[in-house]
C-alpha cells in the first residue's frame, strides 16, 4: 500500500473517508423537501419554488412519464440551457428510473445525431428555441417524441412540458380518470438503487470521437457527499449556491447542481454565464455565498467596470471551485481580495463525475496545484511506459485515480473501457506529479504532449511562460507538424485591449524563462480563443484551423 501523505493536510473535521447512504439522487431533493419543505429551491428570473413544490412537480413529471411508457433503464435526453425545467427533467427521469442524457444546447444537427444514436434514446426534453434543431436530426434517429418546454405549438405527437401535468394524461397516454400523481403511488420509485445507471455523460471527445461515460445513482451520490465534507464552513439550510455554469455538464450537475441539493441550499439559476452584469446583479441580489466556474468567468467578475466601480457588493461569497482550465495566480488573489472569500483550484472528469481532487478551503493553497484527493480518493502517479510502476515524487507520470465516484464503464465501448479502467484504476490520460505533501499539479493531457525533435514539451509550461507577460491576456500551446522537427510548438494569443505585440517580442520573452526547444517557433495573435460552454481552450479547433 503506498502512502497517502495529502491526508495530513486536510482542514480539521474533514475526514479520510465517508459512509455514504444506499440512496438514489433524487434522494438529496426529497429529503431536502421533508427537512425544510418551504427553503427556497429554484430561484429564476424573479420567480421562486420551493423544495416541497419542486419535490412535487417531480414526482407529478416522473408519473407522467411512466404513463407515456418509460421505464426503468431507459435513456431521455434533455437539451436545454440552464432553466427550471432542466432541474426538474433531470430529477423525474431518475425518479421514473430513467437514464439522464444531458446534451448541450450548442450542438449541430450531426452532433446531435451521433449523441442521440449512440445513447439509443427515443425521448428528449428540448427548449422551444432548440425545438427545430432536434426535429431535424429526427429522421436520422430514433427520437418518437420531443417534449418542448412552450413558446411554440409542437407537432402532433410532440408535446409541451406543462402538458405532462394534466391530470387527464398526455396525447399518446390512455386516458384515464387517475392524477398523474398518484398513478401507484410513485412504487417505482422504490425499485431504483445505488447500482442503478443515472447517467451518460458525453466527453468533450479529447481522444476521438465523444463517447458516453457512464455512472451510476452511486457514483453521482457519492461525490456530492465528498465535496459536501470538503467545503466544511458551507452549512446545511444556510447557503444560496449560483448555478452559473451550465448544469448540462458534469461539472456544473455535481458541484453546482447536486452539491446545493445536498446541502439544501436555494439555487439561483442563470441561462448565460457570459452575461456578466446579470451575474453581478445576481450575486448581489441574492447574497450568493458559493459557485462554481472556470477562470475566465472569475477573470471576468474582476475585471467588470461595475466592480472597478465598486457599485457591486461581492462580500456575501465565502468559496468557489475552479475547474476546466488553470488558475492564475493574479486571477485567484483579485477575487479573492474583491469577496472576502477563497477560490479553490480542483480537478475533475466526465469518468469520474465530476471532482477527484481539490485545494482545501481553510488549509493551504498550493500556486498551480489541483489540491489534494478528496475523502475516498486514492491517486497515484505511474510510468507512462508501462503503467504501471510508481513515479518518485516530482516525477512526471500519468495520473490514475481509485475512488467511488469511477464510472462503471464508457457505453458500447469495450475496448475503450478496458484501456480507461485497468485492475480498479481509472487511467485519466492526464500527466501530472505530486509533491511531498500529496499535493498534485496536471502538467498536460497525455495525447497533447508535444515533442519536437524527440524532445518533450507539456502546453501548459510554455501557455503560463506566455500568459505571466504583462500585455498578454490568454494563451494556448499546441503541436503541429514540421518538416524539419517532426512537431514543433505553436502558440495562439490574445493580448489586452490596447495592447499590441510582436512573434519576435514573445519569443524573446519565452526565451528567458523557457528552455530553447520549448520556446514557440510560431505564434498567431487572435482577439479571441475558441472556448467550450464551460470556458476551456478548444485547442483542436485551433489546431484544425491551422491546417486549412
Amino acid at each position: 500500500m503506498h502512502s497517502r501523505p495529502w491526508l495530513s493536510h486536510y482542514d480539521a473535521g474533514v475526514p479520510a473517508r465517508l459512509n455514504y447512504p444506499a440512496v438514489p439522487v433524487f434522494h438529496f431533493l426529497d429529503e431536502a423537501a421533508r427537512l425544510c419543505p418551504e427553503r427556497a429551491c429554484l430561484i429564476y428570473q424573479g420567480e421562486t419554488s420551493t423544495y416541497q413544490e419542486v419535490s412535487d412537480r417531480t414526482d407529478q413529471l416522473a408519473a407522467a412519464l411512466y404513463q407515456l411508457g418509460i421505464r426503468k433503464g431507459e435513456r431521455v435526453g434533455i437539451c436545454m440551457p440552464n432553466c427550471p425545467e432542466f432541474v426538474l427533467a433531470y430529477f423525474a427521469i431518475l425518479k421514473v428510473g430513467g437514464v439522464v442524457v444531458a446534451t448541450n444546447p450548442l450542438y449541430t444537427r450531426p452532433e446531435i445525431v451521433h449523441q442521440v444514436n449512440d445513447s439509443g434514446l427515443e425521448t428528449v426534453f428540448c427548449a422551444s428555441s432548440l425545438y427545430e434543431r432536434i426535429q431535424s436530426a429526427q429522421p436520422e434517429t430514433h427520437i418518437r417524441r420531443i417534449i418542448v418546454t412552450g413558446g411554440i405549438t409542437p407537432r402532433s405527437g410532440d408535446l409541451q412540458f406543462e402538458e405532462l401535468f394534466n391530470t387527464k394524461g398526455a396525447k399518446d397516454a390512455n386516458e384515464n380518470n387517475k392524477t398523474f400523481a398518484h398513478i401507484a403511488s410513485f412504487a417505482f420509485k422504490s425499485g431504483i438503487g445505488p447500482e442503478d445507471i443515472a447517467l451518460f455523460q458525453y466527453t468533450g471527445g479529447t481522444s476521438g470521437i465523444a463517447k458516453a461515460a457512464v455512472a451510476s445513482h452511486r457514483n453521482l451520490v457519492a461525490n456530492a457527499l465528498q465535496f459536501k465534507a470538503w467545503m466544511s464552513t458551507l452549512q446545511e439550510q444556510q447557503e444560496t449556491f449560483l448555478l452559473a455554469l451550465p448544469v448540462y455538464h458534469i461539472y456544473g450537475m455535481v458541484c453546482g447542481m447536486l452539491l446545493g441539493m445536498a446541502l439544501r441550499a436555494s439555487l439561483v439559476i442563470l441561462p448565460d454565464p457570459r452575461n456578466i452584469p446579470e451575474l453581478l446583479s445576481a450575486i448581489q441580489t441574492h447574497h450568493v455565498t458559493y459557485f462554481p466556474a472556470a477562470p475566465t468567468l472569475y477573470n471576468a467578475i474582476n475585471n467588470a467596470p461595475e466592480v472597478a466601480a465598486g457599485q457591486i457588493d461581492l462580500t456575501s461569497i465565502k468559496a468557489c471551485i475552479s475547474g476546466s482550465a488553470a488558475l492564475l495566480e493574479p486571477t485567484k488573489q483579485k477575487f479573492e481580495r474583491l469577496t472576502g472569500g477563497r477560490i479553490l483550484e480542483g480537478y475533475g472528469l466526465s469518468e469520474a463525475p465530476t471532482a477527484t481532487h481539490c485545494n482545501p478551503l481553510q488549509g493551504e493553497n498550493r500556486l498551480g496545484s489541483i489540491g489534494l484527493p478528496l475523502p475516498d480518493v486514492d491517486a497515484k502517479i505511474v510510468s507512462l511506459d508501462d503503467g504501471v510502476s510508481e513515479m518518485p515524487v516530482g516525477t512526471p507520470g500519468e495520473l490514475i485515480i481509485q475512488s467511488p465516484q469511477v464510472m462503471l464503464g464508457y457505453h458500447a465501448m469495450p475496448e475503450e473501457t478496458a484501456l480507461a479502467l485497468r485492475n480498479g484504476w481509472l487511467y485519466t490520460g492526464d500527466i501530472a506529479r505530486m509533491d511531498a505533501d500529496g499535493y498534485f499539479y496536471i502538467l498536460d493531457r497525455k495525447k497533447e504532449l508535444i515533442k519536437p525533435g524527440g524532445m518533450e514539451v507539456w502546453p501548459r509550461e510554455v501557455e503560463e511562460a506566455l500568459a505571466a507577460h504583462p500585455q498578454v491576456a490568454e494563451a494556448a500551446v499546441a503541436g503541429i507538424p514540421d518538416a524539419y522537427r517532426g512537431e514543433t510548438v505553436k502558440a495562439w494569443v490574445v493580448c489586452k485591449p490596447g495592447q499590441l505585440l510582436s512573434e519576435s517580442e514573445l519569443q524573446t520573452w519565452c526565451r528567458e524563462r523557457l528552455a530553447p526547444f520549448k520556446v514557440p517557433t510560431r505564434i498567431e495573435f487572435r482577439t479571441e480563443l475558441p472556448k467550450s460552454s464551460v470556458g476551456k481552450v478548444l485547442k483542436r479547433v485551433l489546431v484544425e484551423d491551422n491546417k486549412t
